[in-house]
């Protein structure tokens, strides 16, 4: 029974408040009694892709457990590799796959460098299919990127969703064994479905978005840090929202 934690957005850029809220919420993670299988970060973890964000997000997110990342709109694929990863700085898609107990996580790249939307390019699409394909029998498997692939109701995210979502949506039912799909992007806790599948949107751990029927202003800096835990069980997922004082 897998247990997961999920964060998006630290929008590190080598600010006090924004290196201070990560840390809260990396902190909060190291301290549970019982440690998460896996940390995913959904994207966005630099605010402008410098190699200095990606080491200061190195050393922030270095724990005991596995931490799986994926890029976001505001990441830049050399610097991610070459501070992040330690691999060599080249602007592929950066791609990754993950077997935890039993469970397959694929991580996923669908930024489009020097845009704002997302895409899940052919060479990306061709990936997840070989994984899917070659799983085991009986294994299940979330699909993570950082731009939802649906709407969310607001006409700030709403303009950068990921793009020709219906090449996603062939693939996933073609393929039974994905429970569901996780994104980040939004700055805001979400649940929503795609393809016959649940949705969820990760809070960002720098700011929170505010809502159209909440007032005017587009960002609330006041709200704390917040992350998502995912528990699967005999193939469902099960989440759990939470803020980090």
């Amino acid at each position: 029974m897998p247990l997961l934690a999920h964060i998006s957005d630290l929008h590190l850029d080598g600010s006090d408040r924004t290196a201070e809220r990560a840390t809260r919420v990396m902190d909060h993670l190291r301290a549970l009694p019982t440690p998460v299988d896996a940390l995913l970060v959904t994207g966005d973890i630099a605010d402008h892709g410098s190699v200095a964000e990606y080491e200061e997000a190195a050393r922030i997110l270095a724990a005991t457990f596995p931490v799986l990342t994926c890029p976001g709109n505001h990441d830049v694929r050399a610097a991610y590799r070459k501070a992040l990863l330690g691999e060599p700085p080249t602007d592929g898609p950066i791609n990754s796959f993950h077997l935890l107990d039993g469970l397959a996580v694929l991580m996923c790249d669908a930024t489009i460098p020097g845009q704002d939307e997302g895409l899940l390019d052919d060479e990306t699409l061709h990936w997840i299919a070989d994984r899917l394909t070659g799983l085991p029998d009986g294994t299940h498997a979330l699909i993570a990127f950082h731009q939802p692939p649906v709407a969310v109701h607001h006409p700030l995210p709403d303009a950068s969703r990921l793009r020709q979502t219906e090449r996603l949506d062939e693939l996933l039912r073609n393929h039974p064994e994905v429970i569901a799909v996780l994104t980040g992007h939004a700055h805001t806790a979400a649940a929503s479905a795609f393809a016959g599948r649940p949705l969820v949107v990760a809070p960002a751990t720098t700011w929170t978005l505010q809502l159209p029927w909440q007032g005017t202003e587009l960002i609330d800096r006041s709200q704390p840090p917040g992350l998502a835990f995912h528990v699967v069980e005999d193939g469902a997922l099960t989440t759990h929202f939470r803020v980090v004082p």
